[in-house]
């Protein structure tokens, strides 16, 4: 199921933005999520549950004075921000008016000023940009809105991102708060525009999905007039929204993805999918003699509840959008509102990789890595089998293209064992460039299992000169990896330790005869170095 990587499917431009946004592995789609809800001092945990998912964050440093000036609200974030550029996760503040229209239009009125404390904000504090998430102005403030952006475009330096939220528009309106975004000219500036793909329903409107596939298929389709797929960033809800059926008046607040799941736990929930939309409509019974819960500072009286919101299979639908279209990622309101599970499937499907196997799995990043270079697929388009033993036919396949070789059907095969073998070509050409060996008596064994010395062999061939010389006794740390009774495998062994290429168990041994798990061999192949 090999695809071509992402890098090929973009443009020179395209490929400076990936370079500029995703710091750590530019093959990545980009990630971002945004820092609101909550304790400042909780931020670093929030960002740790997300599995070294993210690329960037953008916490609420950004506010508005009455004047239309600007509000640091961030000034006890060095150590944040130290902290994530250590992960290597850019912080892009977001810049919010929180929907009061005339602080807004206030701010645009302003934008000069405003401009020019952003920019320096972000040099004095280190920060990696500015994020404007300017709501609830009109199409009058449209032409404001362009130069306010191109502004900061001029005033940040060129490797500060540039980034702004923008209305969903599937319909699209050109007049009220949805006139008020330019796409094209605002994505001219712009390093990227995050689609407010959510609140399809909202808030003081009739009940419905947050974020239906339709909905959020229709905005993309609607943006891609305007604005090239790779700077479009794709917004996905952690939240859902409340109505009334019966009892205290509910109209679409909103709700955490946390507080529905105990919700629906605790007062009698039914969940129903929803076919025509791909979300998910849940029903609560609140009695008279429950405690009685809390939304948004509203306490709910006896009644029943219709909640409407996106659970893990709907936003894997959801997900599955940005590689359908080519979009540079993907974005999310609000980290800390996800249901705990999240993250244990979100980079695989962002990523286009739909391995339900690997969910949770501690070799996720490399998995997406080793799938994207092409180097190590999955056994099926759901399947990457990360605690399975590695092959030796799958390891044949993986030298060959860790060294450009095209798998040969042509030559006379070596060995006896591989005829109808779907690794036999992979084999033969490994075979004949001194990559892999035969087990002995003509054959090859395709589908034994490969020891870890046998990997680090077939490593060490493909990437010849990884470390120094090395001889018997030499900074060796494995009390089990005797030269003597490893003297084939001892060298290679320790060239790819001390090219932190392989790694030993905690109790001080290698165990240089025990199978490789295919997790195993992603995790190896990320940390090999290129030719």
């Amino acid at each position: 199921m090999k695809r071509p990587k992402w890098s090929l499917r973009l443009g020179c431009a395209a490929l400076a933005l990936a370079a500029l946004l995703t710091p750590v592995t530019a093959a990545r789609r980009f990630n971002m999520s945004y820092l609101y809800f909550g304790s400042p001092s909780a931020y670093s945990q929030r960002v740790q549950q997300t599995q070294g998912a993210l690329d960037e964050i953008s916490p609420n440093y950004f506010n508005l004075n009455a004047d239309g000036t600007l509000q640091f609200t961030g000034s006890g974030c060095a150590s944040f921000v130290e902290e994530m550029h250590q992960q290597g996760i850019r912080v892009v503040p977001f810049l919010s008016n929180h929907w009061d229209r005339a602080l807004g239009q206030k701010a645009l009125e302003n934008r000069k000023q405003l401009a020019e404390q952003i920019a320096q904000a972000v040099v004095q504090y280190d920060l990696d940009g500015i994020h404007v998430d300017i709501e609830n102005v009109t199409h009058q403030e449209q032409d404001a809105y362009v130069e306010f952006v191109a502004l900061l475009r001029r005033k940040l330096p060129k490797d500060k991102v540039v980034a702004v939220a923008v209305a969903a528009n599937p319909n699209g309106y050109t007049q009220g708060w949805h006139g008020s975004y330019d796409y094209k000219h605002l994505g001219e500036s712009a390093d990227y525009l995050m689609l407010m793909t959510y609140d399809e329903h909202y808030q003081g409107g009739s009940p419905g999905p947050v974020a239906s596939r339709s909905f959020q298929e229709r905005s993309i389709q609607y943006a891609l007039n305007y604005v090239p797929a790779e700077k479009l960033v794709l917004g996905l809800p952690f939240f859902g929204r409340i109505w009334s059926d019966s009892g205290s008046l509910m109209n679409g607040h909103g709700v955490s993805e946390t507080q529905i799941e105990s919700l629906l736990a605790d007062y009698r929930g039914t969940v129903s999918p929803h076919a025509a939309s791909g979300s998910v409509r849940a029903s609560i019974t609140v009695t008279a003699q429950d405690k009685k819960p809390v939304i948004n500072g509203v306490t709910l009286t006896a009644g029943t509840y219709t909640i409407w919101y996106e659970p893990e299979e709907s936003r894997k639908a959801l997900l599955s959008l940005v590689e359908e279209y080519g979009l540079l990622g993907a974005g999310s309101w609000s980290l800390g509102q996800e249901s705990a599970s999240t993250w244990d499937y979100y980079a695989l499907w962002l990523n286009g990789w739909t391995f339900a196997d690997a969910q949770g799995h501690w070799a996720v990043p490399y998995i997406i890595q080793a799938a994207e270079d092409g180097t190590m697929t999955g056994r099926s388009e759901t399947s990457f089998a990360p605690d399975q033993v590695l092959t030796r036919g799958e390891a044949a396949a993986v030298l060959c293209r860790l060294a450009g070789l095209e798998p040969d059907f042509s030559s006379a095969p070596a060995f006896s064992d591989l005829d109808g073998h779907w690794a036999a070509g992979y084999i033969q050409a490994a075979f004949e460039h001194g990559l892999a060996a035969g087990v002995g008596h003509g054959l090859y064994a395709p589908d034994a299992p490969v020891s870890r010395q046998e990997i680090s062999v077939m490593l060490d061939k493909v990437r010849p000169g990884l470390g120094s010389s090395t001889r018997a006794g030499q900074d060796n740390p494995f009390s089990d990896l005797d030269a003597k009774r490893y003297f084939w495998s001892y060298a290679a062994i320790l060239r790819l330790f001390q090219s932190g290429v392989v790694s030993g168990f905690p109790d001080g041994t290698f165990r240089p005869e025990a199978p490789v798990s295919r997790g195993e061999l992603a995790a190896m192949l990320s940390r090999l170095p290129d030719d």
